[in-house]
């Protein structure tokens, strides 16, 4: 017993003095991390059948229902151990690699946990991205919650999912929550894939009966003064990114994902990869934001270069090209274009690593200067891409060409600039204003 603590101090010392010589934690902070390893090793469960996530997740709920530690602690001890685990020991097998199964009792009940975790399984082997994997597991959770509110449809942590009970919860949502209609359809997918992919439930007519009819909506567009009066307020990064995103019409996370290869200078191109439904294309980037753009980039290739001096684990690549090309991580051309100032946690892999900017960092900087530029128009970081388009429109372009710039899958999407521009073209002439401009005649 005595070998197996002096081995774990060791260790222990060679993690701290990892942690100081990497820069992952300041001087103050390492013996901290330090602390909690050892806690982790000392309290958390040691069943082989746990997976290291699973021992991590019943070691933090563990603080957090003892009372006596802050959230930032909890926080803290979470990244010591990934870092641990991870960046030191080079330990990868965080996740278990057996699908859960969801076994439906003999009464027709389901599991919530079961469900859940085959939901989550599931989601990955279908390679859907990580935000609509959360946003599944939120309306699924919400909706299984649904469920055990009602006696005869749950009993100890069980649920019976039937189709009488997907229409009750899509009305409640309607009804008590008065959500819209997106998000209402948005709910509906979600519990559709638990209940088709995850159960294998016979639907009936579920699929086409329940979904909420969406009105048509005219997008809200920026003239060139009010676009000029938004950037004018704003500064630093974040202006570089409303730039980048308005000349080139480019939705928000697709700004926010960018990678250093993907800028064409020469070619005045801006490459967009696995965007909206996980297509590539091309779009314009602007002549005006490229000096700019420039000195970005040698900021934070500065910033890149500190990191692999720190043996802070590598970029984030898609699917298994981590596998197919090992060093591609830690390559120049495969860093994010906006980078987060903060390290942060990989929430499928474990790594602490960096991660692209949050896209609330751009969102807020925009709606702070709408305000601050006085527009009454509800805008937003999508404004300006709506604005791109019309105006691309107003200068003659295609409608085809702007299509494929914006990257919609059909040019009926795209039509609906038209509509926005119409009256911005040659527009008609009002009768009352024609009645003000005619001479008064006297009524005999």
């Amino acid at each position: 017993m005595s070998n197996l603590l002096n081995d774990n101090t060791m260790e222990l010392d060679r993690f701290g003095e990892y942690l100081l010589k990497s820069h992952l934690a300041q001087e103050k902070h390492a013996r901290f991390y330090v602390s909690w390893v050892r806690r982790f090793l000392r309290e958390a469960p040691a069943d082989p059948r746990l997976s290291l996530t699973e021992r991590l997740d019943l070691f933090l709920e563990a603080m957090r229902k003892d009372g006596r530690f802050e959230d930032w602690q909890v926080e803290q001890a979470e990244k010591a151990v990934r870092l641990y685990f991870h960046n030191f020991q080079s330990q990868t097998d965080w996740q278990k690699t057996t699908a859960p199964r969801v076994n439906p009792q003999a009464d027709g009940m389901t599991s919530k946990a079961e469900a859940l975790a085959a939901c989550r399984q599931l989601l990955r082997v279908k390679h859907y991205s990580y935000r609509t994997e959360q946003t599944y597991l939120e309306w699924i959770n919400r909706f299984l919650a649904y469920l055990e509110s009602i006696p005869a449809a749950s009993a100890a942590g069980a649920v019976r999912v039937t189709e009488p009970a997907v229409k009750d919860f899509l009305a409640h949502l309607a009804t008590r929550h008065r959500v819209a209609a997106a998000t209402q359809n948005q709910a509906f997918s979600a519990v559709l894939f638990l209940c088709r992919e995850v159960l294998q439930m016979p639907l009936g007519n579920l699929q086409s009966g329940v979904r909420a009819k969406r009105g048509s909506r005219l997008p809200t567009v920026l003239s060139l003064p009010e676009v000029q009066a938004l950037l004018a307020r704003m500064e630093g990064t974040t202006r570089l990114m409303a730039e980048v995103i308005y000349g080139g019409g480019l939705r928000v996370m697709e700004c926010c994902r960018l990678r250093v290869k993907d800028l064409d200078f020469e070619n005045n191109l801006v490459f967009v990869r696995a965007g909206k439904g996980d297509k590539d294309r091309t779009t314009l980037m602007a002549e005006a934001v490229k000096p700019e753009l420039r000195k970005h980039l040698e900021r934070i290739k500065t910033l890149f270069e500190q990191d692999r001096a720190a043996s802070v684990g590598p970029v984030y690549l898609p699917d298994a090209l981590a596998v197919k090309y090992p060093q591609a991580g830690r390559e120049w051309a495969w860093q994010w274009v906006f980078p987060s100032k903060t390290l942060s946690t990989d929430p499928r892999g474990g790594a602490i690593r960096r991660h692209h900017v949050s896209d609330v960092t751009i969102q807020k900087a925009v709606s702070d200067a709408v305000r601050k530029a006085g527009l009454s128009k509800p805008a937003s970081v999508h404004t300006l891409r709506h604005s791109f388009a019309t105006s691309l429109l107003l200068n003659g372009v295609d409608i085809r060409q702007i299509q494929d710039y914006l990257g919609h899958a059909n040019v009926e999407t795209t039509m609906i600039y038209t509509h926005v521009v119409k009256d911005m073209r040659n527009p008609a002439t009002s009768p009352l204003d024609l009645l003000r401009a005619a001479p008064t005649h006297a009524v005999s």
